[in-house]
């Protein structure tokens, strides 16, 4: 026998449609009162485009990429200019002396900024802390004769034979460009933009005395009072008329006093 109730035999038509609009009703009503409920979906962090796309990253995200590393971290001091040759020196000798158990990583902080070279503005790579190498190693004696002894190593940072490790904020501090920078290398990999500016640096300083190149106060003598580097401008003040005066020009107007 079929079932009335499900057929809507034995009712009014009328009854059967209010009937059907009456649970479409109470059917949109619960569903309209979960969706007001539910919480919204929240995008994970790694498909956040505007995070994927900056090269920048957090404090956080430098401690969680350290943490669990073997060894500690130390500063090495080197001849200015051979950071780059001691660590490809260091990176051979722990292979051949056997020190891959105790000498884990090198690495020299890199940083891209805008130099103004021959009144040309120029994006070029430098060593961040000139004469240093950051090493992440376990101190043992052996370790330490076969650092110690590496062409262009000075020393390590600390008191006398002994060397002192960095703090985690200080670990932090300094490997954030490096992390930095490979994350900016990745998202370029990827065609994404690294979100990461090169700074500026100008070729003067302020209170230093420069020559004017340009007519018609060139050949006079002048010391930089106020640089703007986003315009490659500088202000200087000059001698006229017995009176020290201002006048600002660009950053190939002028030139450096041998």
């Amino acid at each position: 026998m079929p079932d009335i109730f499900e057929s809507g035999e034995g009712r009014a038509p009328e009854e059967v449609t209010h009937a059907g609009n009456a649970e479409e009703a109470t059917l949109e009503d619960s569903a309209a009162v979960e969706s007001a409920e539910a919480p919204a979906e929240e995008t994970p962090a790694e498909e956040n485009p505007a995070e994927e796309a900056s090269g920048l990253v957090t404090e956080e995200e430098v401690r969680a990429k350290l943490k669990g590393l073997p060894g500690r971290w130390y500063v090495l001091h080197t001849y200015s200019g051979y950071e780059k040759r001691v660590t490809q020196d260091l990176e051979v000798r722990r292979q051949t002396m056997n020190m891959e158990d105790y000498i884990f990583q090198l690495e020299v902080p890199m940083e891209e900024v805008f130099e103004i070279r021959r009144g040309q503005r120029k994006l070029v790579s430098r060593v961040r802390m000139p004469g240093y190498v950051l090493i992440r190693m376990e101190m043992t004696d052996d370790a330490w004769r076969v650092v110690q002894s590496t062409n262009g190593v000075t020393g390590f940072v600390g008191n006398g034979r002994t060397p002192v490790a960095l703090t985690e904020n200080e670990v932090v501090k300094m490997l954030t460009p490096v992390i930095e920078a490979e994350a900016a290398a990745e998202a370029q990999a990827a065609g994404r933009p690294t979100g990461k500016k090169p700074v500026f640096v100008a070729p003067f300083v302020k209170g230093e005395a420069v020559t004017l190149t340009s007519e018609p106060w060139a050949g006079m003598p002048a010391t930089v009072s106020e640089i703007d580097l986003v315009n490659q401008r500088l202000t200087v003040l000059m001698t006229l008329v017995g009176q020290e005066t201002p006048v600002e020009l660009s950053f190939n107007q002028v030139r450096k006093e041998d």
